[in-house]
């Protein structure tokens, strides 16, 4: 039978939650959004919890299968990163956008802005402590969140101002930046330590 923990579950929603940082995230959509880069905030909120559970199931085999480690992994993520902040902060389009009808949805947005490196190796670090039952709940739950974050952009745009989100687009490009940065240069050191080693 399923092991539902209450305590459990809302442990692990608010570290998702603080890993995804879906309202931290705001000024990145916004940024798409004015690029006239359409975001559908159901199929963002699906297609991550599909990626997620999948991942937090067969995650590890998946990578493993194309012998892909998991700081591999998180650096691959870190740079497309790097690439939208470079994007927020210098007001310039590198990302060409090559999906139908201008979607952004699947690649920022799913990944690796909602399902990315920090989300794949949390899940992968709680399956080996929580029941997958909790985990299951507890990204639902996150999903939910993430819908309404997306579905509201129009409102939340209007609650800022224009010069209030050009300010907030700058100065959360640079904090991608640092994320980033650190992203890639905790995950390549320790690629680098591998190697060395060997």
């Amino acid at each position: 039978m399923f092991n539902i923990d209450f305590l459990e579950i809302v442990s692990i929603f608010i570290v998702l939650f603080a890993i995804i940082d879906a309202t931290g995230s705001v000024p990145i959509f916004l940024n798409l959004r004015s690029q006239d880069k359409e975001i559908n905030a159901a199929q963002a909120s699906i297609y991550s919890f599909v990626i997620l559970i999948v991942f937090l199931f067969v995650g590890e085999w998946l990578l493993n299968l194309f012998q892909v480690d998991l700081k591999s992994f998180a650096v691959a993520g870190g740079l497309v990163l790097l690439i939208i902040s470079v994007e927020m902060i210098f007001g310039v389009e590198i990302f060409k956008n090559d999906g139908p009808s201008e979607s952004s949805t699947l690649v920022p947005v799913v990944f690796p802005l909602i399902a990315g490196p920090g989300s794949f190796t949390t899940l992968l670090s709680m399956r080996a402590q929580s029941d997958s039952i909790n985990i299951i709940i507890a990204v639902f739950l996150n999903m939910v969140f993430v819908f309404f974050v997306l579905r509201n952009l129009d409102f939340v745009k209007r609650i800022m101002g224009v010069g209030g989100v050009y300010i907030m687009r700058k100065i959360f490009g640079v904090i991608l930046l640092a994320i980033s940065v650190r992203l890639i240069t905790d995950n390549m050191s320790a690629l680098i330590q591998l190697v060395t080693s060997k």
